[in-house]
């Protein structure tokens, strides 16, 4: 299993922030947009899904360890994203809890962030990704829909993201009432992840959405939808 740290994303919407990829063995078959699932996933056509399918095939990237050891050489204080294609450690739905503690302990003084689909069923599972939280790198869970974000928010382990329909561009409230805020970076040229920094905080009560885009929003925005 490879992971790749690229240091300096030229990714706009990212901003100049190291982000890493790690290979597609680690995406959820529980997420709607997994090639298995009809497909949907940003990270599966363009620039990105070329890079990714070369960690993917082993081609680039580094061990889990030598990976662990970048993160720990990365400047106090640095905002970084892990996983712009991929997810957590772990084959399919099962998370890797070692994996994430090891992870979040190297993340120590900087400020990680990433997204998983991974369903986390498990009482172990959430747990970890609690105590990833507390300990500082951030693990937003990935819901599919405003109902689905609510049954994620109602855990309370961790800050939720959510997909939203493509034509999205204002807030919104969940059925239960929770405040979904539309990500600014997808709204505006002038912000990215490296000046927003919101779903880089664990502690957050709102819930970022981020409207269907890339080639395959088609699919994205039906999920979206409850279709």
């Amino acid at each position: 299993m490879k992971v790749h740290l690229t240091l300096k994303s030229r990714n706009a919407k990212t901003g100049p922030i190291p982000v890493s990829t790690t290979t597609a063995e680690t995406c959820p078959t529980a997420c709607p947009f997994n090639h298995g699932n009809a497909g949907g996933c940003y990270a599966a056509s363009g620039p990105l899904a070329l890079h990714w399918r070369k960690v993917t095939d082993g081609a680039a990237g580094t061990s889990f360890d030598r990976f662990l050891d970048s993160i720990r050489a990365l400047p106090a204080g640095q905002l970084w994203r892990h996983n712009q294609a991929g997810d957590l450690i772990g084959a399919a739905d099962e998370i890797d809890i070692a994996a994430l503690d090891q992870l979040a302990a190297a993340n120590a003084g900087k400020r990680g962030f990433t997204y998983t689909h991974k369903p986390a069923e498990t009482a172990l599972e959430r747990a970890a990704i609690k105590r990833a939280n507390d300990a500082g790198f951030t693990v937003n869970l990935s819901a599919n829909d405003m109902a689905h974000a609510d049954r994620l928010a109602a855990l309370d382990i961790a800050p939720v993201v959510v997909v939203m329909p493509r034509d999205a561009t204002e807030n919104a409230t969940t059925p239960d009432g929770r405040r979904v805020v539309v990500c600014p970076a997808t709204q505006r040229d002038d912000v990215s992840c490296a000046s927003c920094k919101l779903c880089a905080r664990a502690d957050r009560k709102v819930i970022v959405g981020f409207p269907a885009h890339g080639a395959l929003a088609k699919r994205a925005d039906s999920v979206a939808r409850g279709a």
